[in-house]
């Protein structure tokens, strides 16, 4: 398997082939605001980083931090741009984890079951941290007879790693490790409380007794993005993930938030690149 150079490039080949992509980042791509897609994705940190705002949970990232994303989770990596960030990322069809599952097994879970308090980061250990890059090298070195083979073996093999070092974490770390000012901790438990409710930015600066431009300076600068775009991009994470449960399009436009049909709409299409309608069947079929 080709070794890609850019994570939309492996999102998209990822859609196309309906299997997985790798992309190894030596250098900055321009970072992406925060965003959902419908692959999974494995990030796996060699250099350590900023920040990685995961829904409502915004990490550190260490060299050696293994990070687990399923196909609703809004994320963002804040500030990356501004440092050198050696990483990883896998790409994969939500479908194919499936396909290579047994009745045993499924290589699907450390993705869709997950426990109620699941932390999306992993510290790997230095032998962890050197078979998961055996792993990543036996697929990228396939070449010659039977190389899809000796792929889809090898990516078998790694996601029964992840799904074992995601099955022994299911502890939550302690938020303090999580979440780095306490302030912007208490906004993004409060935006996700209310995230189904209309949300004013002069509303939620009362809640916290701030001033809206003090309000807006910290939460920028913890996780890297607007509030307005934090809530937009959880919103559609939201709606999403009731179309794909058979939700009406009008259900999910409600239970997610939005009190204005078209901003749902335009949200939705640009953020997703098809309409809420079409996303809706495309789900059901």
């Amino acid at each position: 398997m080709n070794e890609l150079y850019s994570c939309r490039e492996a999102i998209e080949q990822c859609a196309t082939a309906h299997t997985f992509a790798i992309a190894h980042l030596y250098k900055e791509e321009k970072t992406m605001d925060m965003h959902i897609h419908d692959c999974y994705e494995i990030y796996y940190s060699v250099s350590g980083g900023k920040q990685f705002l995961i829904d409502n949970k915004l990490y550190d990232i260490e060299p050696g931090n293994l990070f687990i994303i399923n196909q609703y989770e809004s994320h963002k990596i804040t500030q990356a741009d501004k440092m050198s960030h050696e990483r990883i990322v896998l790409s994969i069809h939500p479908e194919y984890p499936k396909r290579l599952s047994s009745t045993g097994t499924n290589l699907d879970a450390c993705f869709s079951a997950r426990p109620e308090a699941f932390c999306h980061r992993i510290a790997l250990n230095k032998e962890q941290q050197k078979r998961f890059l055996y792993y990543i090298n036996k697929i990228t070195g396939a070449e010659g007879y039977a190389c899809d083979i000796y792929e889809q073996t090898a990516f078998m093999e790694l996601l029964v790693l992840v799904n074992r070092l995601a099955l022994a974490c299911q502890m939550p770390e302690p938020s303090i490790n999580c979440v780095h000012n306490q302030q912007v901790d208490d906004i993004l438990a409060y935006l996700n409380l209310h995230i189904a409710f209309p949300i004013t930015l002069s509303q939620l600066a009362g809640e916290f007794f701030l001033s809206e431009s003090y309000l807006c300076r910290i939460f920028k600068s913890a996780t890297g993005t607007t509030i307005n775009k934090y809530i937009t991009a959880r919103r559609i994470s939201i709606a999403k993930a009731l179309l794909s449960d058979g939700c009406s399009v009008m259900d999910a436009y409600e239970k997610s938030g939005f009190t204005d049909y078209s901003t749902f709409f335009k949200a939705f299409t640009k953020a997703i690149g098809i309409s809420p309608k079409k996303y809706a069947q495309c789900s059901v079929s």
